[in-house]
């Protein structure tokens, strides 16, 4: 068994473990024994924390819900779960929406505004726990959208999610904390372009136990 005790996993709809369907309508949620974030809890055997919310940002203010900024709810999340072992962060994909009009690199600086959150949340609310690790996880590039209102809300979001991983990857090396780029084990193939597939889902879940393991002491 890793000697990771507790992991909680920071996102977004691919965290949240969004099911895409045919036309883009509303979607369920994948099941307990399909989420990445689950199957990665029984791979490294540890207790996994999900926190995904559909939308969510790094540190942006969504115009049309005040809960999907990430960096607004973090610290409470973080506060509320400890004691944490590490804290996966993969976001970034929605801060690409066309009504952001955000760099690729000023989606790097929010994912930098959650580090340093990670950071800065020893002792919680009255404990006495340790700041977790961080890992960031640079979301996979976004496949052939499928339908015209998902298109119209990323047009011009393909070259900047594809930007992310460099980016996100000299951010963490910054930041003394481990990065893992997740286009690396795996391509956005769910039916909407933007979601995971059953597949996605189970080769993210493989990779990230190798390497979260990786970071294991000796």
């Amino acid at each position: 068994m890793s000697t990771v005790a507790r992991l909680m996993c920071f996102g977004d709809s691919l965290t949240w473990g969004w099911r895409p369907v045919e036309g883009g309508a509303p979607a369920a949620r994948y099941g307990e024994t399909e989420r990445w974030t689950r199957l990665l809890g029984e791979r490294l055997g540890v207790e996994i924390v999900e926190e995904g919310l559909n939308g969510r940002t790094t540190d942006l203010d969504d115009p049309g819900d005040e809960r999907l900024n990430g960096a607004r709810h973090l610290p409470a999340a973080l506060a509320s779960h400890l004691p944490l072992d590490t804290v996966v962060l993969m976001l970034g994909t929605n801060d690409a929406k066309a009504c952001f009009a955000r760099s690729a690199l000023e989606i790097a600086a929010g994912m930098a505004t959650l580090l340093g959150q990670v950071a800065r949340s020893s002792g919680g609310v009255g404990s006495v726990y340790p700041a977790p690790k961080a890992l960031v996880v640079a979301p996979p590039p976004l496949g052939a959208i499928a339908h015209p209102w998902f298109e119209a809300l990323f047009a011009g979001g393909h070259a900047k999610v594809a930007a992310l991983a460099p980016l996100y990857a000299s951010l963490a090396d910054f930041s003394g904390v481990a990065f893992f780029d997740a286009g690396r084990a795996m391509r956005t193939d769910g039916l909407d372009g933007i979601h995971f597939s059953l597949e996605n889902n189970v080769a993210l879940a493989d990779a990230l136990a190798e390497q979260i393991a990786g970071l294991r002491p000796p």
